[in-house]
C-alpha cells in the first residue's frame, strides 16, 4: 500500500453492503460518463469532472506528463476559468506532484503543508489540505496522474477513495485509448481525402486542361495556312474546356454535399438547370426522369458518377452543337439494365462519317459506359437529330464493393 496515512482496514468500521454498492453505483456512473465521448478534450475534462464526482472531492485535476517527465498539460475540475487563469502557468511537477510522477505510486495525505514533499502553492492559488494522487497509465506506460483534493466534509481521502479512483483509472485508461485512436483514424482519413482529391484532379481534370493547352499551342502557326484546321482545334478545345468546367462543379459540389445523400433523378434535373444557364435559354430541355425515382438503391456511387457525366456530355454536345430547338434526356430500367437517352431534334450528323479527334467528346461517352461493362449507341443522320443512348448494367451498392 503506497499511503501516507494508516491503514485503517482492521479499525474502521465494516462497510455496509448499502455503502459498497454506492460505491460500485458511483463508480458505473463516473464510467458510463465518459465511455462514450471520442473526442480526446472532452473525455480528458469528462474524466476530471467525473473522478471528482466519484470521491466528492472539491478539487481534481489530470496532469499529463511528457517523456522527460514534466507536466504538459493540466486539466481541472472545481475552479473556474478565471480562477485558473489568475493561477498562472502549468506547474512544474515539484513538490508533491512531481512526488507521484518520479514514484509512480498513489499517495493520500491528510494535509498538503505538513508533508516534508510539499513545496507551497503559488499566489492566487486556492487552499488544500488534504490530497489523494493516483498514476494513470495507458498500455502499461504512465500518462499522467490524478490529483484530488478536499474531501467535502473535510475528512481525509480514504482507502476506499484511493481504491475507487484506482478503478477508475483504469477505465480512464480505456476512454483515452480508445479517443486517441479515433482522432488518429479521423486524421487518416482526412488525409486519404485529401490524397483521392489530388489524384483525381490530377488524373482526369488537370489532365484535360493540359491537353487543350497542347493542341492550342500551335494555332497561330497554323491560322494563315489552314484556317479550317485552327477553327476545329478552338472548337474542340471549346468543347474539352465545358466539359471540364462541368467537371469542376460536380467536383466543388460532392466536397460540399455528401453525394449518397442526394437523389440520382434530383442530381440529373439539376444538371439540366446547369447546363441551360450556360446555354443563354436558346432551347427547350424536357426530361422524362419517373423511373430514376428510388433507383439509388440499385446504383453503386461509381455508376451514379459515370452516368451524370455520360448524361452532362451529351447534353452539352447537343446544346453546343445540334442547333436544336428541343432535347429530351430520359431514364429508364429494363431488366438488370439502366437507360439513359438524349435525343434532339437538331441538324444531326452522318455516324459513319471520320470524324476529327475529340470531336463533341463521343469517346468520352463511350469510354465512361464501357468502364461499367455497358455501351454507348448513337443514331443520327444529316437533317433528321441525334439519339444518344446509354446502357450500362445495374449494380447494388453493397455488391459492387470489392
Amino acid at each position: 500500500m503506497s499511503d501516507e496515512v494508516p491503514n485503517h482496514a482492521a479499525t474502521d468500521p465494516a462497510e455496509t453492503n448499502s455503502t459498497l454498492q454506492a460505491a460500485i453505483d458511483a463508480l458505473e456512473r463516473a464510467t458510463r460518463a465518459i465511455v462514450g465521448e471520442l473526442d480526446v478534450e472532452r473525455v480528458l475534462q469528462l474524466i476530471v469532472d467525473s473522478v471528482r464526482d466519484l470521491v466528492h472531492a472539491r478539487y481534481a485535476a489530470l496532469g499529463i506528463v511528457d517523456g522527460r517527465g514534466g507536466i504538459e498539460r493540466f486539466i481541472t475540475s472545481g475552479i473556474t476559468a478565471e480562477e485558473r487563469a489568475a493561477i498562472g502557468p502549468l506547474p512544474r511537477g515539484r513538490g508533491l506532484l512531481g512526488l507521484i510522477i518520479r514514484e509512480g505510486r498513489a499517495y493520500r495525505i491528510p494535509d498538503i503543508a505538513a508533508h516534508p514533499a510539499g513545496s507551497g502553492f503559488p499566489p492566487n492559488h486556492p487552499p488544500m489540505h488534504a490530497f489523494l494522487g493516483v498514476p494513470v497509465r495507458t498500455g502499461g506506460a504512465p500518462i499522467g496522474n490524478f490529483y484530488l483534493t478536499d474531501k467535502q466534509g473535510g475528512d481525509p481521502f480514504s482507502e476506499r477513495d484511493q481504491r475507487l479512483v484506482e478503478m477508475f483509472a483504469l477505465h480512464a485508461e480505456i476512454a483515452i485509448q480508445n479517443a486517441r485512436l479515433h482522432g488518429r483514424v479521423q486524421r487518416l482519413a482526412v488525409l486519404d481525402e485529401r490524397l483521392r482529391i489530388s489524384r483525381d484532379l490530377h488524373d482526369g481534370i488537370i489532365q484535360g486542361l493540359y491537353a487543350v493547352a497542347l493542341s492550342l499551342e500551335d494555332v497561330p502557326d497554323i491560322m494563315v495556312d489552314d484556317p479550317a484546321d485552327a477553327a476545329a482545334r478552338v472548337d474542340r478545345a471549346i468543347d474539352r474546356l465545358n466539359t471540364s468546367i462541368g467537371e469542376i462543379r460536380s467536383f466543388i459540389m460532392d466536397l460540399g454535399t455528401d453525394a449518397e445523400e442526394v437523389a440520382f433523378g434530383a442530381r440529373l434535373a439539376g444538371l439540366i438547370d446547369e447546363l441551360l444557364l450556360t446555354s443563354g435559354g436558346r432551347m427547350v430541355v424536357d426530361h422524362d426522369l419517373r423511373e430514376a425515382i428510388g433507383i439509388d438503391e440499385s446504383l453503386s456511387m461509381e455508376t451514379s458518377s459515370q452516368l451524370l457525366q455520360i448524361a452532362r456530355e451529351a447534353l452539352s454536345n447537343a446544346i453546343r452543337h445540334s442547333r436544336a430547338g428541343r432535347v429530351v434526356l430520359s431514364f429508364r430500367v429494363d431488366g438488370d439494365r439502366a437507360i439513359l437517352t438524349v435525343e434532339d431534334d437538331g441538324q444531326g450528323f452522318d455516324v459513319h462519317a471520320p470524324r476529327r479527334a475529340g470531336h463533341l467528346g463521343l469517346s468520352n461517352l463511350h469510354d465512361r459506359a464501357a468502364s461499367l461493362g455497358g455501351s454507348v449507341r448513337i443514331d443520327s443522320q444529316a437533317g433528321a437529330g441525334t439519339r444518344i443512348i446509354a446502357s450500362v448494367p445495374l449494380s447494388n451498392a453493397e455488391s459492387s464493393s470489392p
